[in-house]
């Protein structure tokens, strides 16, 4: 019961986010997904719905991707990672989607990582 409120309150957290922000071909939606083992990064196009570009944990060219985790140092190589291959594709600036997520800890390191790495948002 308890666990449910919880993710009925993070979806509306997520709705009410998603209400406000929206990614173009030239400025994309980068949303991180955070589950208990891996994390996920996206560069999304809202207007034709389509992914541009995609990072993870699990990312065949993740390097040492058997000892990531779903922590702050995983963070920071995944986050450094998404702008590298973002960038390969001609992305410079973004919008940031947290997912609902409190901006500290992973979501922090990934964000900051993605910073120092050349993305602009």
């Amino acid at each position: 019961m308890r666990t449910q409120k919880k993710q009925q309150l993070k979806q509306l957290r997520q709705w009410r986010i998603r209400k406000k922000i929206s990614g173009t071909k030239d400025r994309p939606r980068m949303t991180v997904c955070f589950t208990n083992k891996h994390i996920h990064v996206q560069f999304i196009d809202d207007e034709t719905g389509a992914t541009l570009v995609s990072a993870s944990t699990t990312s065949k060219s993740m390097p040492d991707r058997e000892k990531l985790a779903a922590n702050v140092v995983s963070a920071k190589k995944v986050g450094a990672a998404a702008a590298q291959a973002a960038q390969g594709k001609g992305i410079k600036a973004v919008v940031f989607d947290r997912a609902g997520a409190r901006y500290h800890g992973k979501v922090k390191a990934l964000a900051d990582a993605a910073r120092e790495a050349g993305l602009k948002f």
